[in-house]
């Protein structure tokens, strides 16, 4: 079973960065893909932001955090971060990030494909 923890979240001014981490522990099988996604408010379907493919490294973009965002994993550290620049108003979410993708086609970042989730780190960026 894979657990993962978040954190790096915070309070910034629009036109900053921040840098997500997600630990994970726990068994690496079903570790296909590794995402971050994001929830505007509680009672809203997850955006999926970015993914990586566990077992090679390649990382996928949604056009809506392209250029701004970049996702990327550390074998060593057993962590996956989300680099986040230019932040935006409009970035203010909940972030979360996901294992266990049910079908290993890590170009779909889609809520109900991925089965293990972090608790959240809360990111809000003000005007």
């Amino acid at each position: 079973q894979v657990q993962l923890v978040e954190s790096g979240g915070g309070s910034v001014q629009a036109g900053g960065s921040l840098r997500l981490s997600c630990r994970a522990s726990g068994s690496t099988v079903g570790r296909l893909c590794m995402a971050w996604f994001r929830q505007v408010s509680a009672g809203k379907e997850r955006e999926g932001l970015a993914a990586v493919y566990y077992g090679g490294g390649s990382t996928y973009h949604y056009d809506s955090v392209k250029g701004r965002f970049s996702i990327s994993l550390d074998y060593a550290r057993n962590t996956l971060y989300l680099q986040m620049n230019s932040l935006k108003p409009e970035d203010t979410a909940m972030y979360y990030c996901a294992t266990g993708h049910r079908t290993g086609e890590c170009t779909v970042i889609a809520e109900d494909l991925y089965t293990v989730w972090g608790q959240g780190t809360q990111v809000t960026v003000s005007s």
